[in-house]
Parts: structure tokens; C-alpha cells; sequence
């Protein structure tokens, strides 16, 4: 699930949510960058582990992942990684 933005993060956050409770086995990850990397950083959430914040969307808004959470070099880059090998791209 791709989250550019503090609105697309609640939307998947609920999307991943519904999904692990639908199908528990299903392998899904949010990604987030752009406006989604602060909204993450200021509200915790139970599909934290989840989540990969970008990088480079953490440095060009000089923010510190205070929070510890797994980043990614860039989001652009995962996401493209990851449809090559078979994942679905849904944007929240």
C-alpha cells in the first residue's frame, strides 16, 4: 500500500488492517513517503511494523525517525523493487 500523504497513511493503515483480518497470512506492507513519513513519526499505530518510511522524504523534511521504524532508501525505489517481483501496487 503506497501512502504519499497523512490521509493515504490512515487509509492504509485501515486498508492493511481490514486485509490482515480478512486473509492473516497475506503479506503487505505500507510505504510511505512525502506528507505520510510526519504523520507517522506523530501517531502510532498497531500496523507500525508494516511500515517503511522513506528515506529520502525523512531527510528533505528534516525530520528524525525518533520513532525507530524501518526505513527504505527511497520509495520509489521499494515499490518498483517490489512490483517486480510480483507484489500488487494499490495507493491509499
Amino acid at each position: 500500500l503506497h501512502a504519499p500523504s497523512a490521509e493515504a497513511l490512515t487509509r492504509a493503515r485501515r486498508n492493511a488492517a481490514n486485509l490482515r483480518n480478512a486473509r492473516p497470512d497475506a503479506e503487505v506492507l505500507i510505504i510511505a513517503n512525502a506528507g505520510a513519513v510526519a504523520a507517522a513519526l506523530a501517531i502510532p499505530d498497531a500496523t507500525d511494523p508494516l511500515l517503511r518510511l522513506c528515506r529520502n522524504s525523512l531527510s528533505a523534511q528534516g525530520l528524525d525517525n525518533t520513532r525507530e521504524l524501518v526505513e527504505i532508501e527511497a520509495a520509489v525505489v521499494t515499490l518498483a523493487e517490489l512490483q517486480a517481483k510480483g507484489w500488487a501496487y494499490i495507493r491509499a
